[in-house]
């Protein structure tokens, strides 16, 4: 079987978006994470999936709230994408944030947001398998941050031909 290492080495060759998954807690302050394992699931009924580590400060909120929102993050917010993946108890201090329709916390300035009701959850490994149930969603403008090899990229010239 193949060492953590090496696994995570051959998984830096795919490019991902990156993303802050968040919801409200038990007493209803915002938290959240950076997850760059999220993907869409189904067109029918609108399905996405988010992969949450069982030892992040948010998992038990995600776990309790029964709903979450992906804020997919714009290439000029590379700094939100490292204060959210820290241990950090005050992500949101001084954050342009505000609370949706459905009461949740949406990041001002995203390139994207999703907002979804947890359909089912799946332990698998370390983490857990967080499937929503796409309830609302909007677009913002910009490029998309992405993580590769280990860093933050960006997008390169237009989109292919």
């Amino acid at each position: 079987m193949i060492g953590p290492d090496d696994f995570r080495r051959v998984l830096g060759h795919f490019a991902t978006g990156v993303t802050l998954v968040t919801t409200l807690d038990a007493d209803a302050r915002p938290t959240g994470l950076t997850v760059s394992a999220f993907a869409s699931l189904s067109l029918e009924p609108p399905l996405v999936l988010a992969c949450v580590d069982h030892k992040s400060q948010s998992y038990p909120a995600l776990l309790e709230s029964g709903r979450f929102a992906v804020n997919v993050l714009a290439t000029h917010q590379e700094a939100l994408s490292r204060r959210f993946a820290s241990t950090r108890l005050d992500k949101f201090d001084g954050l342009p944030h505000h609370l949706s329709l459905l009461g949740l916390p949406l990041i001002d300035a995203a390139l994207a947001h999703i907002e979804c009701v947890t359909v089912s959850t799946h332990v698998a490994g370390d983490h857990t398998i967080f499937v929503g149930r796409v309830e609302r969603a909007a677009i913002g403008t910009g490029d998309p941050l992405l993580y590769y090899r280990g860093q933050y990229q960006r997008l390169e010239g237009g989109p292919p031909e």
